[in-house]
């Protein structure tokens, strides 16, 4: 059997520490299945060391220059290059976990080069949807997403013999974050501390932040648009705390077809790393003796309000996703340095999609001037 060469960016955060979990998990079942051929991180030099002093791959990309040379000296037999992106090259699945805008390079590069991409960087697609899915159609590209919605969206949709002409709708779950039941006013003081403990996911801290205000889900949203061509009138959400059904597909015979496990990130990235077969180690497995309710509700908009903001940007198009995304990056990390209120983040992205140029990209450089300009309107939107 040929082991599957794994490529991993951001192999020091969240997602690409749990797929090497996954990849430890799956060798030591079957010895052999996986080999970590690439890693990637910005500047956590003493965990990539670690990384690949266990996994030997044979490049590892470093995007801080001094954090670089720090880690060429401490791997001699390692090629340490500085573009992210360089990890795609020997890889036959490409983990794409970085975090923002900067992860877009490496989806265009991974697609264009006609490889699989385990995509748990929402905002690459997002910003540049109409950039990416013309790679898309390269051949031998994949595209399998890992963000536990998708994923879950991903495999109802298998069950449909023409998903084009089949499904009613797709419902993504919230779990709602750790602010879910509070009203506006409750809202008003939160400190950091409080909006990065989420209830249910382990994560890094923007993305667990996007979860409290729902622009998590709001992108998701987008996402799911951008993935399985649904039109915004059909995608919904619903707030379901337990966190067990991470999305559901209704068809149009009436019938829902849901995805059902614990919350846990090394199903759908073991999930990504074996399609279109499954891996042997069961990740998130429930104990139904101890599974007494799933509860569902509608979430609130009115004090949520980054949820409807995203469906404003999506159903917009152009260069209005890129632009809400970019506002929302500013805006999380002005609240993380404790700079900006967490109920003052929407007001930030609302100000930018106020000013959104009407703008279509058509090339990658399109798309990062759109981020830049939309960067540059939230910075001037923050409290001096």
């Amino acid at each position: 059997m040929t082991a599957t060469r794994v490529a991993i960016a951001g192999s020091t955060g969240s997602i690409g520490t749990q797929t090497l979990d996954v990849v430890r998990a799956e060798n030591l079942r079957n010895p052999g299945s996986y080999t970590v051929v690439a890693l990637a991180a910005g500047s956590s030099t003493d965990r990539v060391i670690e990384q690949a002093r266990e996994f030997t791959p044979s490049i590892v990309a470093i995007a801080d220059e001094s954090a670089r040379r720090t880690v060429a000296a401490a791997l001699p037999g390692c090629e340490v290059v500085g573009q992210l992106a360089a990890v795609v090259g020997p890889a036959d699945v490409v983990v794409n976990g970085v975090v923002g805008f900067a992860g877009l390079d490496i989806t265009i590069e991974t697609l264009r080069a006609g490889k699989r991409l385990a995509l748990a960087n929402k905002e690459s697609l997002i910003a540049a949807g109409p950039v990416v899915q013309p790679l898309r159609s390269t051949p031998g590209a994949e595209l399998v997403p890992v963000d536990s919605e998708h994923c879950a969206l991903h495999q109802c949709l298998r069950s449909s013999f023409d998903s084009g002409r089949e499904v009613s709708r797709l419902l993504l779950t919230a779990s709602g974050g750790p602010f879910r039941g509070r009203s506006a006013d409750e809202l008003a003081a939160v400190t950091v501390d409080a909006a990065l403990a989420h209830p249910t996911w382990s994560m890094g801290p923007k993305i667990t932040v996007d979860s409290s205000t729902l622009m998590n889900k709001g992108l998701e949203v987008i996402e799911a648009h951008e993935l399985y061509g649904t039109p915004y009138d059909d995608i919904d959400v619903v707030v379901h705390p337990q966190s067990i059904i991470h999305s559901m597909v209704e068809f149009t015979d009436g019938s829902t077809i849901a995805q059902l496990s614990l919350p846990d990130m090394r199903l759908p990235i073991g999930y990504a790393l074996g399609y279109p077969a499954r891996i042997g180690s069961p990740f998130g497995r429930i104990d139904w003796s101890t599974l007494t309710r799933l509860d569902f509700e509608e979430p609130d908009r009115a004090t949520f309000r980054c949820l409807d903001l995203a469906y404003q940007a999506g159903r917009a198009g152009g260069t209005a996703p890129a632009w809400l995304s970019a506002a929302n990056e500013v805006a999380v990390d002005a609240f993380l340095a404790g700079t900006l209120r967490w109920n003052e983040i929407p007001d930030v992205c609302v100000g930018v999609l106020a000013m959104h140029d009407g703008a279509t990209p058509h090339t990658v450089d399109d798309v990062i001037e759109a981020d830049a300009q939309a960067r540059r309107i939230a910075r001037q939107l923050l409290p001096k």
